[in-house]
């Protein structure tokens, strides 16, 4: 008998899944204090410890944007709204370069539609003298990459930045 040889098949693996945290939080010190610190929680309860590059790095890009939410973004009696996504990304076959694990997302929304911040805003900080302007500068910095959009069904903008995890190969510590 002449049969053909089936090649082994590998166990199917669960699809990984998006996931996201969203919430709207009064547009005070407070609430802004109270979203840097979801999300740091958040980010430890999906696999990336608070000590880890990219909670550090998220929580204080959440900080900067929350922040500019409640001190440039605020209208009276209107909150602002956090969304965090960590998204996977599927390993390319073969893979010609290490590409991204994932994606950590994190958009801030307040209602005030003037005062949007220019994308040349982050590229040169204020002078040293000054107190104040290197929240995006910092963003801008530490992101991979970051921009702002106007809200979809509501007044205002959306400042969103993103970190892309690089591979980890199997064995290596993830960061």
């Amino acid at each position: 008998m002449n049969g053909a040889i089936t090649p082994p098949v590998a166990p199917a693996q669960p699809p990984a899944r998006t996931r996201e945290f969203s919430m709207q939080f009064t547009s005070t010190p407070r609430g802004a204090r109270l979203a840097r610190r979801l999300v740091a929680h958040r980010l430890d309860e999906w696999g990336h410890p608070y000590d880890s590059t990219p909670n550090e790095t998220l929580t204080l890009i959440a900080a900067e944007l929350t922040a500019n939410a409640v001190r440039h973004g605020h209208v009276p009696g209107r909150d602002f709204h956090l969304r965090l996504t960590a998204s996977p990304h599927p390993s390319p076959t073969p893979p010609p370069t290490p590409a991204p694990t994932a994606t950590l997302r994190i958009e801030v929304a307040d209602t005030r539609t003037e005062g949007r911040p220019a994308q040349d805003t982050a590229d040169n900080p204020p002078p040293l003298r000054e107190e104040s302007g290197r929240g995006l500068y910092l963003v801008a910095r530490l992101a991979d990459r970051w921009g702002v959009t106007p809200r979809v069904a509501a007044p205002g903008k959306r400042v969103w930045a993103e970190l892309h995890l690089p591979h980890v190969h199997p064995g290596a510590e993830p960061t």
